[in-house]
């Protein structure tokens, strides 16, 4: 490209790097970013200033150049240092707000941690008696505390943990159906999300499948023909994201367990979510009860640790004594055991609910217990704050009205809670660009959309968090107001 004086003026109006590492937002983001990596990002500033301005230049032979001096220049290039640093650090894991009325949010990080659990795995971070018997001075039992909890409440014999419930299905299959068959269900050969099979864990796992019944009926009898000597479980799963509704039956747990005996095979069953209270109350009764299963008979049971348990990513085994201590000697456990602090987190998790007070202190049954007229009264008292914050003439409006929140996690997808929503519109942002910009505020607010409107779902903020929501949605308006932020 051919340059007049022009645009050799402009080109000459662009900070060096070396001046761009002068200003006060260089200055204050060095000591978090390093001199190195700083000077990474202001070359990448630097460089798509020119690229664009070039691309200006050549479109527009008229160009103002006044638009271009170079201190404006030079406040664009902080602001893009700034924003380059933003980006960098919202691809990492970060505290955000969870504004969108799903309660078990999979990309959210699932379940949020109780205080509770949060303070075991702080106390677990350093040194801990992770394998180690205070009482004795010797080496201990890896999660015997966490393990004895499970059982316990469960009603199980023994239980053991590992690190996802995927993991668990697997070892499960791995060790008692391995060069055997596993008869299942047609109706329950489900996809779980992230391209996980069923079909295709069995198969992975040595066991080979046999399909009975249809997918809306699957009888006792089509289990009972199906048993040959090869035969080394049968396996019941629980389809935690979908529902087949209408002309459907299956089997109880107590019937399948009494084939299983008679033909002296297990029965394993995958409850997915699973749950350790009855949640009827919450819409939730179609949710496996974990010691329900083990009381009709079930072998061996596998449910989640960071779904309805509301807990850590997990994946829990119960059942009966003999069973676990042939999974627990499978050198694959070792492969897929957990941390320290997953056992402190569920540690702490179980004690709250064997003490019997999981709806105050455990965050996901709190969201899910919450009535609707408790969110009413919390939205509308926030509905006032944020008006007042706002002040009259901005141009943010919003209204309330009714709404459904979500349990989310592949659990219980049928079931909606009815809730109360702050419907936000902005009379000059569109609702996708308020979205996004709540999306990268310092700290992320998660939201949905509809209606041209952005919805706040306070059944899945904390009170705690309800003050800063504002603060957020304040100066994303303010910012907006000031038009501050453009680019070229």
């Amino acid at each position: 490209m051919e340059t007049n004086g022009k645009d050799s003026e402009v080109f000459r109006n662009l900070p060096g790097i070396d001046t761009l590492l002068r200003t006060d937002t260089a200055t204050r983001l060095v000591g978090a970013i390093g001199t190195n990596h700083l000077t990474g990002l202001a070359r990448l500033v630097t460089d798509s200033l020119r690229q664009e301005l070039r691309q200006v230049l050549e479109s527009d032979s008229e160009i103002d150049t006044s638009n271009y001096t170079r201190e404006i220049l030079l406040k664009e290039a902080e602001y893009r240092l700034e924003d380059l640093w933003k980006q960098e650090q919202q691809t990492g894991m970060q505290r955000v707000i969870n504004a969108s009325g799903v309660v078990i949010h999979t990309n959210l990080g699932r379940a949020p941690l109780s205080v509770a659990a949060r303070e075991a795995m702080l106390n677990a971070a350093g040194y801990c008696n992770l394998e180690y018997n205070i009482e004795n001075g010797k080496r201990g039992k890896r999660g015997a505390r966490a393990e004895h909890l499970l059982a316990d409440i469960t009603g199980a014999e023994s239980a053991l943990i590992v690190n996802n419930c995927a993991a668990a299905c697997f070892l499960v299959l791995t060790t008692l159906a391995n060069g055997g068959e596993a008869i299942v269900s047609r109706g329950e050969l489900v996809e779980i999300g992230g391209d996980f099979r069923v079909p295709d864990v069995m198969e992975q796992s040595g066991a080979r499948l046999v399909e009975v019944g249809t997918t809306n009926k699957t009888k006792v009898v089509d289990y009972e023909r199906a048993i040959t000597d090869e035969t080394r479980m049968i396996v019941r799963v629980h389809p935690s994201n979908y529902r087949i509704v209408g002309f459907t039956a299956k089997p109880k747990v107590s019937d399948l367990a009494d084939v299983a005996k008679r033909n002296g095979v297990l029965l394993y069953e995958d409850a997915g979510s699973g749950a350790i209270l009855d949640m009827s109350e919450f819409g939730l009764g179609e949710e496996p009860l974990i010691a329900d299963s083990i009381r009709q008979g079930a072998d061996v049971v596998t449910f989640s640790g960071d779904k309805l348990l509301g807990g850590i990513q997990a994946g829990l085994i119960v059942g009966s004594g003999d069973v676990i201590a042939q999974i627990r000697r499978n050198p694959l456990y070792r492969a897929l055991r957990v941390s320290k602090l997953v056992y402190a987190v569920l540690e702490a998790t179980l004690e709250a609910f064997r003490r019997g007070n999981v709806s105050e202190e455990v965050p996901v049954l709190r969201m899910l217990s919450m009535p609707k007229s408790e969110i009413k009264t919390r939205t509308w008292h926030f509905a006032e704050k944020l008006r007042t914050a706002l002040g009259a003439e901005s141009d943010l409006k919003f209204e309330i009205g009714d709404g459904r929140s979500v349990v989310g996690g592949g659990s219980a997808p049928s079931v909606q809670p009815p809730t109360t929503l702050i419907a936000l519109r902005h009379d000059k942002m569109t609702a996708a660009e308020l979205e996004s910009r709540m999306r990268r505020a310092s700290t992320p607010v998660v939201c949905r959309v509809f209606d041209e409107r952005v919805a706040i779902d306070l059944r899945t903020v904390t009170e705690s968090e309800e003050e800063e929501l504002i603060s957020i949605i304040a100066s994303i308006v303010a910012f907006q107001d000031a038009g501050k932020g453009k680019t070229l």
